[in-house]
């Protein structure tokens, strides 16, 4: 297969650009760094990106920014900063990438632990993981020439702790080798519609 992986250069798009670079083609995006740049915020670099890299098999996500702060300090623009970049980013890989991606082909998506397990400063998280799931539940029902869309909600990644731990406390780590399990077996399996969670 040929995949686009968003993300390709975090900590879980590494693990997912190794686990399923052993078997098929990975094109490595970012908004940085990667084989092509795109901006999940910009529309037009999105599709920008698919008319560069042509039709594909599969797209992982495993981007997207939001806010983390006190809920007391969290203001209307700190919410619409993770709606525009990890919620309507990856809803708008989907949306735009459906003329790109082949009959039989998949998208993946990303959400994380906070969708089930909030943790203080994390309402932004939450709120939008929440969504991208219901988003892909209900797109499943409705995608078209046998596209089939899934999400991987993984716990806190292992190699993330050192950054991240202290927000974290008492939460079991994932080591992304295991996390990428879950893309693989969303990517080369069967099912959609799912939410894969890696506790």
């Amino acid at each position: 297969m040929k995949i686009l992986i968003v993300g390709a250069s975090g900590t879980i798009g590494c693990a997912v650009a190794f686990e399923l670079g052993q078997r098929h083609e990975i094109i490595a995006g970012g908004r940085t760094s990667g084989d092509l740049h795109l901006d999940l915020t910009d529309n037009k670099s999105i599709r920008a990106a698919y008319e560069n890299v042509g039709p594909l098999d599969a797209v992982v996500s495993t981007a997207g920014n939001v806010k983390f702060a006190p809920f007391e300090d969290m203001q209307e623009t700190d919410y619409a900063f993770g709606l525009k970049d990890k919620l309507m980013g990856q809803v708008n890989l989907v949306l735009i990438g459906r003329e790109y991606v082949s009959e039989g082909g998949s998208f993946t998506l990303t959400t994380g632990v906070l969708d089930r397990d909030p943790i203080r400063q994390g309402t932004s998280a939450s709120m939008v993981n929440g969504a991208i799931n219901a988003f892909v539940r209900a797109a499943a029902i409705e995608m078209q020439r046998g596209q089939r869309i899934n999400v991987v909600s993984p716990g806190v990644i292992e190699e993330a702790m050192e950054a991240y731990g202290s927000f974290f406390r008492g939460f079991e780590a994932v080591p992304a080798a295991r996390a990428a399990l879950a893309y693989a077996r969303s990517v080369e399996g069967a099912q959609t519609g799912q939410v894969y969670l890696v506790e």
